[in-house]
């Protein structure tokens, strides 16, 4: 699918779609429940939820070979949790999946009893994990750790989780533990990571909050093209993507906030600086903000983005050049420097978050943008241009 973007003047409400990370946790919890496994949530759902969810359905029925489509999520959570009910697992993946790195995982598990194989078109586990010390880098990704926590609960023993390193993407843990929590599964914190008790049994019901980190683009949407509400975002949420609003407001963003409703309107903007570390994600939708504020912007604590669904420093700065604007990066910071956007045309790169924020830079158009591959954007968000549409975005295929 190619999107043709028409610059226009937004307005309106959005409804937020639930967030990603939390239905991911939720379906985990939901099999380890025992519960029915569902693929929406009030309809919603995304290739990357399916993928879960499939997957899910596919062990309950005794199937040992699962398609993580382009889920990262689903794999690495998937890998532990397989490896706690023992026996042989195949693990297949689309695009850019199974070449993005797991090494660090792998070699906890198999320090714990499981064999492990590799090729180019899947990945084997065969054997039972065992309880004990799992010592594992947390600079590597968040979600080796978040596996982790749903299989040792299923283990007969305890264990620990030692970090080795500081732990990169904190907040997404702490949506681990927070559903865990509500789902009465125990982990306690300790000074090096966490201690899990053995043999936990899950009980609990959870709708996922509104997604912090999708629903960042509308507020940016409407803080530089418009006027746009957002409704149904948990301004307690520990999603470490709510840093938008932060952002915002350091870059002279014109807000108003109101119980679960956020409206964000076209304002003057400066440039700022953010460390997005704990929230890579929001690079792309930041650096959008960044090429209509005045001045230099610098994001930096950038370094893992290079192993996302594209290189997604190198996609970010394609983008930006591509609509006029001058972007650098020395591979730890983007530096940004705001000017006049230009229509540009640009390549997803099979990115769904570079999808979205082509579509802003879109919008500041008067010419014709187009976007190539814009379906990418279905890994997470199918409806987000139906959803543009809705306040007045101007997008058409061709």
């Amino acid at each position: 699918m190619n999107i043709k973007i028409q610059g226009a003047k937004v307005g309106g409400t959005i409804n937020a779609i639930p967030s990603k990370s939390f239905v991911h946790r939720i379906l985990i919890c939901d099999f380890l429940a025992g519960k029915e496994i569902l693929d929406h949530f009030n309809g919603f759902t995304s290739k990357d939820i399916l993928a879960t969810a499939n997957c899910l359905k596919a062990i309950k029925r005794g199937e040992k070979e699962l398609d993580c489509f382009e889920s990262g999520s689903t794999l690495r959570f998937l890998l532990p949790l397989c490896a706690s009910i023992g026996g042989e697992f195949w693990f297949k993946g689309q695009g850019k999946l199974l070449q993005r790195p797991n090494d660090e995982l792998f070699s906890v598990l198999r320090e714990k009893g499981v064999l492990i194989e590799q090729t180019n078109s899947y990945i084997k586990i065969n054997g039972k994990l065992q309880a004990g010390e799992y010592k594992i880098r947390g600079d590597v990704s968040s979600q080796y750790v978040t596996g982790l926590l749903f299989a040792l609960g299923n283990l007969d023993g305890d264990s620990q989780i030692v970090l080795t390193t500081p732990l990169s993407s904190k907040p997404y843990v702490d949506i681990t533990l927070s559903v865990l929590k509500e789902y009465g599964v125990s982990v306690k914190a300790t000074e090096q990571g966490f201690f899990v008790k053995g043999g936990q049994k899950y009980n609990g019901n959870l709708c996922p909050e509104g997604d912090w980190s999708n629903m960042s683009a509308f507020l940016v949407l409407g803080a530089v093209a418009g006027d746009i509400t957002v409704k149904g975002l948990n301004l307690e949420s520990v999603q470490g993507d709510k840093a938008i609003l932060s952002v915002l407001q350091s870059a002279g963003a014109n807000l108003e906030i109101d119980s679960d409703k956020i409206r964000a309107r076209k304002s003057e903007l400066n440039g700022f600086t953010f460390n997005a570390d704990a929230c890579p994600d929001l690079v792309p939708v930041l650096a959008v903000l960044g090429a209509v504020a005045q001045g230099k912007t610098q994001i930096y604590g950038i370094e893992r983005l290079k192993i996302k669904e594209s290189d997604r420093i190198l996609s970010t700065l394609s983008t930006l050049n591509a609509f006029g604007i001058k972007a650098e990066s020395d591979g730890k910071s983007i530096t940004i420097y705001g000017g006049d956007v230009k229509a540009g045309k640009v390549n997803s790169f099979n990115d769904h978050r570079i999808v979205m924020a082509s579509a802003i830079l879109g919008t500041l158009c008067q010419e014709e943008s187009l976007i190539f591959d814009a379906n990418a954007v279905e890994k997470s968000y199918p409806t987000f241009f139906k959803d543009y549409l809705s306040v007045g975005g101007k997008a058409v295929e061709f």
